[in-house]
């Protein structure tokens, strides 16, 4: 009876310890990770830009039982790079950007409906993986225990690219699969083998969500080469064998060929090519006008015209641009230094010679073959997956910074100085996550505003759900009008013209933020043919540019290209103000 009384005690041993924090530590860094971005979901539940709305649409299409289509030209890259010889919507979807975005979405638009938190949900938990994710990279890498907590809150809240999470994009896919990839890499060349053939996989589902994933495929088939030549080369001692063995490469590119299979058949059955986009007008552009025209030269020898100067002269442009990109999306610029300090000292580790490699390999591409569209947010995607490795490189170069210090001033208590500096960088970075996110929902917000203007402002003057709609955004305008339509090509009135007729368009939308240079003075009043009517609506609000202080902000037109419409030569102009700020 005594023993039965007896109070009871757990004695929680070194090892305990250990597995409660190996379980409960990336349980909150993934709660916390999904705090926030369901936060900036709540804040701004809508797609925002071209790359989310497009995806959004053919989730929709997906979920209404009508394929991989849609019924607008984001950019005629979609349709070969010129009018088609049979212009006509809706068209096949996805001939330059990748299904799992769109896939992704599917499901929770079933459960939930078709509502822009159903979108939104499946980024924010795929996308949480990345926090505890990060924390046990760095625990593979030997980090110290600041540093793994630190780069696992980091990953959580990932300093200005925080707001870019929740969009129904491939940010939040491509991340996590990229820094999974490249640690299975790393864990391969360290001798586990079944690691290396698994990251085939995330290799696969990384292409799925983004082209550029097949520079990861790229570098960790340069990382078995290594791996084989450091076996094999003279000066390797005769017992040394590949840590790598020819059945997990194997493996590994066979599980990337089973995941990109099914999609590569299916580019070849409706567009005859693995890669419909890549042609000159992706890789052979001189500037974003050529991106966005139907009619300019695209060959290799108009690119040679440029000249040496001119071509080397974008090349480092795009360069620069990519590095200032990384350091601020990825590190909040105040990362940056220390990254580069991290890099440096973990030049030689295996752990991170997949991601270094990659890193490298992606820069490259980047200033060589997409520099000018590295401007125009094509790298955003990519930097974003270099964050998790980056901010344990980044906490590591703050350690071994404060170590130097400490050597050298004996007050210092460098294990006590280290954890101060490590977490005020972290707290620093994670509070411009927030500031900087809030900034970018406004903008977003503002022009989601202007654009339910516009469409409740077609609903008044009659446009039936049929109409074609020209913009410059023909995907947003799609989603926030229902009306299909094409993107305003980059080219003279006259060719203009012709994509209008071609396309049976009936209403012309142009904003003052972005527009393409032949409609400029459509929309200042200046000049304006006349198979383009009279506005019918019109929205004023502020400019910061006082050239600009007098054109509206959006202007509806109606497109008369049938002689019997006689919208052209009547109506009237009604006028909306947005309020400052």
């Amino acid at each position: 009876m005594a023993n039965a009384m007896a109070p009871s005690y757990r004695v929680r041993t070194p090892g305990t310890v250990l597995r409660c924090s190996a379980v409960r530590i990336p349980a909150l860094l993934f709660g916390l990770a999904i705090v926030v971005r369901l936060s900036f979901l709540a804040l701004f539940p809508y797609p925002a830009y071209p790359d989310s709305y497009y995806y959004v649409n053919v989730a929709e299409a997906l979920r209404a039982g009508h394929g991989f289509s849609i019924d607008f030209i984001w950019v005629f890259v979609d349709v070969g790079g010129r009018l088609p010889l049979d212009p006509h919507l809706p068209i096949p979807s996805n001939a330059h950007w990748m299904p799992l975005a769109a896939m992704v979405q599917v499901p929770f638009l079933w459960l939930f409906g078709s509502t822009p938190l159903a979108a939104g949900l499946p980024f924010a938990l795929i996308g949480s993986l990345a926090a505890p994710l990060t924390w046990a990279i760095a625990g593979e890498v030997g980090a110290r225990p600041s540093v793994r907590l630190g780069a696992g809150l980091l990953a959580a809240v990932p300093a200005a690219s925080a707001v870019f999470m929740s969009q129904p994009d491939n940010f939040s896919l491509y991340q996590p699969l990229v820094a999974g990839a490249l640690w299975l890499a790393a864990r391969g060349l360290k001798g586990q083998p079944r690691s290396f053939a698994l990251a085939g996989l995330l290799v696969g589902l990384a292409t799925l969500a983004r082209n550029d994933g097949v520079l990861v495929g790229l570098s960790i088939a340069l990382l078995f080469a290594w791996d084989r030549w450091r076996a094999w080369r003279p000066s390797a001692s005769a017992s040394r064998r590949a840590a790598v063995p020819l059945w997990a490469a194997v493996a590994c590119l066979g599980l990337f060929v089973v995941v990109m299979g099914p999609w590569w058949a299916r580019q070849l059955s409706v567009f005859g090519s693995l890669s419909p986009s890549s042609t000159g007008r992706i890789l052979l552009i001189r500037s974003m006008s050529d991106m966005n025209s139907v009619v300019s030269d695209v060959s290799l020898r108009a690119f040679l015209d440029q000249g040496i100067g001119a071509i080397v002269t974008s090349r480092v442009l795009g360069l620069v641009a990519a590095i200032g990109i990384y350091a601020v999306i990825v590190g909040s610029l105040v990362l940056a230094p220390w990254m580069v300090i991290g890099g440096w000292l973990r030049r030689r580790s295996l752990d991170f010679r997949p991601f270094l490699l990659y890193a490298g390999i992606l820069f490259a591409f980047s200033a060589l073959v997409s520099a000018v569209h590295v401007p125009g947010g094509t790298f955003i995607h990519s930097a974003i997956a270099l964050a998790p490795h980056s901010y344990i490189l980044a906490l590591e170069g703050i350690v071994a910074s404060v170590g130097w210090v400490a050597r050298r001033r004996p007050a210092w208590h460098e294990a006590s100085a280290s954890r101060v500096f490590v977490g005020g960088a972290v707290a620093l970075a994670m509070g411009t996550s927030v500031l900087f996110g809030l900034g970018v929902q406004r903008g977003w917000e503002a022009v989601r505003q202007d654009r339910l203007a516009v469409s409740a402002a077609l609903v008044r003057e009659g446009a039936l759900p049929g109409d074609r709609l020209m913009s410059i955004d023909a995907g947003g305008y799609r989603y926030h009008t229902g009306l299909g339509g094409v993107v305003t090509p980059d080219d003279p009135l006259e060719t203009v013209e012709t994509v209008a007729r071609a396309y049976g368009i009936r209403w012309l939308v142009l904003e003052r933020r972005e527009i393409v240079r032949s409609m400029i003075p459509v929309l200042k009043g200046t000049s304006r043919p006349a198979w383009i009517g009279r506005p019918v609506w019109t929205l004023l609000a502020p400019s910061s540019d006082p050239e600009l202080a007098d054109v509206p902000a959006v202007v509806i037109y109606p497109v008369c290209i049938d002689p019997a419409d006689v919208r052209c030569a009547t109506g009237s102009l009604r006028t909306d103000r947005r309020p400052p700020g």
